[in-house]
């Protein structure tokens, strides 16, 4: 696969690689198609074997300091199943975006074992797409030059792929603002933009950070609902942390809850709701919904 230098199309003078790695480590993913295929499940294993997509065995991460050594995660140890959605709560500062960072290869664990597919995960993996905090459109692209990023900085852009593209933008209420730029889109159309943009170059796993943290409390759940169709309709798995309970509750088949700094795993919550159409908004409306907020918010070590 041919490796893209340089400042890419429609960049201002100044744009750094360096700086596009650390905004976009969802497109940034230089990996042959070689390393691609050793991640997948290898024939012949069990069922159950093949269905687990993400482990962590012991994770502990420390931070050298000024004043001494820092161990922000202590011991955590969870899997992911393929189709599943996964939340991780816990006290703010308890290192649940570490985690993320680990996992997506931006930074390697103090010790531990992670594995994607059974393989042990050593740098960026091209079966991982990392949606951020905020969307990181480009103003000076258009929708379509946004969402095909990726694509481009991993030198991918075939007819196949910018096909893909075009039916996600169409499929998901975005194509005929594709040639419009982000500052001409709502805040839920751009969310909807960058995960299309993450989603174009077809991870198998999903890594949201505090994806919806910067929208209004209304126009958030209208996006929670959006995201949780879009990436089961595209049988996407997904780990995400959140400081929403709720949040987590809704998207959720189970939720992982951690303890104060340093991080170890309190508990892990199933969550069940007996709906033949989930989706987020629906399952706050269900009985069982209020247990389960009082189940986590009682593990969870916060003090105010």
């Amino acid at each position: 696969m041919k490796k893209t230098g340089g400042a890419f199309s429609g960049t201002p003078k100044g744009f750094a690689k360096r700086g596009c790695r650390r905004a976009f480590p969802d497109c940034w993913n230089l990996k042959s198609r070689e390393t691609r295929n050793k991640t997948a499940p290898r024939k012949g294993k069990v069922m159950q074997m093949e269905s687990e997509v993400l482990r962590l065995e012991h994770i502990m991460q420390k931070y050298q300091a000024p004043n001494g050594e820092i161990t922000a995660i202590q011991d955590v140890s969870f899997s992911v199943k393929e189709g599943e959605f996964v939340s991780l709560v816990g006290p703010s500062g308890c290192g649940k975006s570490t985690l993320l960072s680990i996992v997506a290869g931006l930074i390697p664990a103090t010790s531990g074992e992670l594995t994607l597919y059974r393989h042990p995960v050593c740098g960026n993996s091209p079966e991982i797409g990392y949606m951020l905090q905020k969307d990181n459109l480009l103003d000076w692209r258009s929708i379509y030059k946004n969402v095909t990023l990726g694509l481009e900085l991993r030198g991918m852009m075939t007819q196949e792929n910018i096909d893909y593209v075009l039916e996600l933008l169409n499929t998901y209420g975005l194509y005929e603002f594709k040639d419009k730029y982000p500052s001409q889109l709502s805040g839920g159309m751009r969310q909807r933009a960058a995960l299309i943009r993450t989603l174009a170059i077809r991870p198998k796993l999903l890594l949201l950070d505090e994806a919806f943290s910067a929208l209004d409390y209304q126009t958030r759940l209208a996006v929670t609902d959006d995201v949780y169709r879009i990436l089961k309709n595209e049988h996407k798995t997904a780990l995400i942390v959140t400081h929403d309970i709720p949040e987590s509750i809704s998207m959720s088949d189970r939720v992982v809850v951690l303890s104060n700094r340093p991080s170890t795993v309190r508990r892990i919550v199933p969550i069940t709701f007996g709906l033949e159409d989930r989706t987020p908004l629906k399952c706050r409306e269900q009985p069982e919904f209020s247990r389960y907020f009082n189940e986590i918010w009682k593990e969870l070590d916060v003090h105010v």
